[in-house]
């Protein structure tokens, strides 16, 4: 259990009748007025699904699942094998910052999915991610991620989304420039009335872009608290007329969005990342788990970047990584070090963008890291240069490779990547293939604006 668990629970006598005992979460509920509650799982692409019960329902759910068609959910199941089982994590319980009407809430637990035959279902996402973390425990560590989210903030036009921005803020910028604050307010509220310990609310460098920051904690914690970030942000922003959107590069010509993922391994209370004697203050261990992600970055794009739009935002000129390199606070290199030591010591993975399956990015990230540290896997000297400026012979002379340059280009290595697709397993592996490839070929055939504009005229 961690620190801030046992805080908690210290501070919460209710928080500790809901986390060890069924009967007293349901008298919570029936204190608080609930009427519904949702069972919330992801599908393969991250997206969240859920089933509504009227809170009447919800001792039948505690007790034996919830029953629901897998074949009906994008990369679950055949129909001839479609049955399966949702059960609510009790730990997960939170009530969502809406009511349903006045004086009454509405819950959510987040669930873990099986067969009918009591077995965890291998296209679970959520699953997935367990499985790696147990890996790791077996090897006597446990993750922390520190995940940092960017979206955006358009105006909305007769119900439709726009690309026109709330504001015309910049970096760090304060009101009355930045016109989205109090809805950033209100979502960083919201959030943390379900739980979130929020570090920082800022503008990002692009007109309508955002970002909060939530602190780290275990992978799988914060896997549930990224699908809860996204669908909460989405919902108050749509109650204030908004659209926000975690798409990776929205607007040509602008910074895209990111989802920086922080990283540290723990024996313990013991940050296995840091250690006081070694160069830049990092252990042999940090080193090795470095090395495995840069061997394995390309692979991982494929999971941590998986739409067509995400490649727009993986360009020299903004800021998002390019090439595969490691450095101390440079920031143009794909993994860096940020200055915090001690038992804030961490390495921070660039690539990944916000519209990823987060239980399955961290598990492709920790699959590799695992694998430096078991093949001892040397990520070379660090690059302390700004790698943008460096010409391709410096690049070159250096070993610096490319990051995949397109989703079919990333889903060639995934492909061919072992440790990655073991840590998938098979079921999750071949369908995001298939539902990469789909999207790749649905965009490479399709005849875009931007052809029409370019060419109808002179050709």
């Amino acid at each position: 259990m961690n620190w801030k668990l046992k805080r908690l629970l210290n501070k919460d006598p209710e928080v500790r009748c809901i986390m060890y005992s069924k009967e007293r979460l349901l008298d919570f509920i029936r204190d608080k007025n609930v009427e519904f509650v949702r069972l919330q799982f992801t599908d393969i692409q991250g997206i969240v699904k859920n089933v509504a019960l009227p809170v009447a329902q919800l001792g039948k759910a505690l007790k034996s699942g919830i029953s629901f068609d897998g074949s009906s959910i994008e990369g679950f199941a055949r129909i001839q094998e479609s049955d399966m089982v949702l059960r609510p994590d009790l730990s997960t319980f939170a009530l969502l910052p809406w009511k349903a009407k006045e004086n009454a809430n509405v819950g959510r637990f987040i669930c873990d999915v099986y067969l009918p035959s009591g077995r965890p279902f291998e296209g679970d996402p959520r699953y997935a991610l367990k499985k790696a973390v147990s890996r790791a425990n077996e090897m006597g560590f446990n993750m922390n991620v520190g995940p940092e989210l960017e979206f955006f903030l358009f105006r909305m036009e007769d119900g439709k989304a726009t690309t026109v921005p709330q504001d015309f803020g910049g970096y760090f910028d304060l009101g009355p420039v930045d016109l989205a604050e109090d809805v950033r307010r209100e979502i960083v509220l919201a959030l943390t009335s379900m739980g979130f310990v929020i570090e920082a609310s800022h503008h990002e460098v692009a007109r309508g872009q955002h970002e909060i920051d939530f602190t780290y904690d275990e992978a799988i914690t914060n896997a549930d608290r990224v699908v809860t970030f996204r669908y909460v942000t989405k919902t108050i922003a749509m109650k204030n007329g908004l659209c926000a959107t975690f798409m990776p590069k929205p607007k040509f010509g602008e910074a895209g969005s990111g989802m920086h993922t922080n990283v540290s391994l723990f024996r313990g209370q013991e940050n296995a990342f840091y250690d006081p004697q070694k160069p830049m203050q990092i252990s042999d261990l940090a080193r090795f788990f470095i090395g495995g992600v840069l061997e394995h970055a390309c692979a991982i794009t494929a999971v941590a970047n998986p739409l067509v739009n995400s490649y727009k935002r993986l360009v020299p000129g903004f800021e998002a990584p390019v090439y595969i390199s490691w450095s101390g606070p440079n920031r143009s290199s794909l993994v860096r070090i940020p200055d915090a030591r001690g038992l804030s010591t961490r390495i921070e993975f660039r690539s990944p963008d916000p519209s990823c399956n987060p239980y399955l990015t961290f598990t492709a990230v920790l699959a590799a890291g695992l694998d430096g540290i078991r093949n001892g896997i040397d990520p070379g000297d660090p690059i302390d240069r700004n790698v943008y400026e460096m010409t391709p012979a410096e690049r070159e002379a250096r070993g610096i490779k490319l990051l995949p340059e397109n989703l079919k280009e990333a889903l060639n290595y995934l492909e061919k990547d072992k440790v990655i697709c073991e840590a998938l397993g098979e079921h999750i592996t071949s369908n995001l293939l298939r539902l990469g490839r789909m999207e790749w070929d649905l965009y490479n055939n399709t005849v875009h604006p931007w052809e029409v504009e370019r060419y109808i005229n002179i050709i």
